[in-house]
């Protein structure tokens, strides 16, 4: 009744869950990077993400950084269950949640519970493995210096890889002279080392059945606190309400808005590397106006 790989991933399951038999399997949506599946049985469902082998360490990193988050104690991840390679396919199975996005009243209660997260803080900018955003590699080598940190393993990579993919030469040396300026632009600016989430766009939080929020597919790594709010604000998904709720309980320094510029920067840079078009024209501007304000 189920394929080889579907019953090897039952036994990873059993070892977790040992009274689960597996009595359905189903494809299910809203994945652009990996294949989804719902396995059910006896009353019970987890949530299985698969992928080819060679992305066996993405599932592996992408655990972590669950199991990170959960550490906290501060907003609600999935509970991973086990992750591993079967023939040609890697596997990552986690809780079931009955998700919603009826984000109204949770909200505010995001809000606060991302600032929770975020005084959780370690020394060093970074973290103890290096993780993926999206699909492109996230290199996480702690840094005690935050400047440096963004502009080797964040900024740096990114122009590294869109040497690579065709960046123009006019935004690669705006890249060039911007790196250059880190130094200006970050002035004054001592974050701490907060866990972030570290890919907080809308479409990784939902709300449970209880109306608790709850976030998923992290990048996770210690990094300006700042960086998790900028990227709330780049592609929308989020209320002011969870913008209110956060700055109660934790109010954001001044210059952020320059700030948010620049952590923001790094994800349109990755979205160019991902996926080309339009997002080329998006980084140049947004680097006019970073090197406006240090000319």
């Amino acid at each position: 009744m189920f394929d080889p790989l579907q019953q090897s991933i039952q036994q990873h399951i059993k070892r977790y869950d040992s009274s689960f038999e597996l009595s359905a399997a189903h494809a299910i949506g809203g994945g652009c990077i990996s294949r989804a599946m719902r396995f059910e049985g006896l009353g019970r469902s987890y949530f299985v993400k698969l992928n080819a082998a060679v992305h066996a360490d993405m599932f592996a990193a992408e655990a972590a950084g669950l199991d990170e988050l959960a550490q906290a104690r501060a907003v609600r991840v999935p509970i991973t269950v086990c992750h591993g390679v079967e023939g040609d396919t890697a596997f990552l199975v986690c809780e079931w949640l009955n998700l919603s996005s009826d984000h109204a009243d949770a909200a505010v209660l995001l809000g606060r519970q991302l600032a929770q997260l975020h005084r959780c803080v370690q020394k060093d900018f970074g973290w103890k493995r290096d993780n993926t955003i999206g699909a492109t590699p996230q290199i996480n080598t702690p840094n005690p210096d935050w400047c440096k940190f963004w502009q080797e393993q964040r900024l740096g990579f990114q122009l590294t890889l869109g040497a690579k993919n065709g960046f123009s030469s006019s935004l690669l040396h705006k890249g060039e002279r911007l790196m250059d300026a880190l130094g200006d632009l970050l002035a004054g600016h001592a974050p701490l080392a907060s866990l972030l989430h570290g890919d907080l766009w809308g479409g990784n939080w939902a709300v449970d059945d209880t109306g608790a929020p709850v976030l998923f597919d992290p990048a996770v790594y210690y990094g300006d606190r700042e960086a998790d709010i900028a990227m709330t604000e780049l592609f929308g998904g989020f209320p002011g309400a969870f913008y209110a709720a956060y700055r109660e309980s934790w109010p954001l320094d001044d210059g952020y808005a320059l700030r948010k510029i620049l952590y923001n920067l790094y994800h349109i840079l990755n979205h160019f590397n991902l996926f080309g078009g339009g997002y080329a024209a998006q980084a140049e501007s947004m680097m006019d106006s970073l090197l406006a304000e240090v000319s």
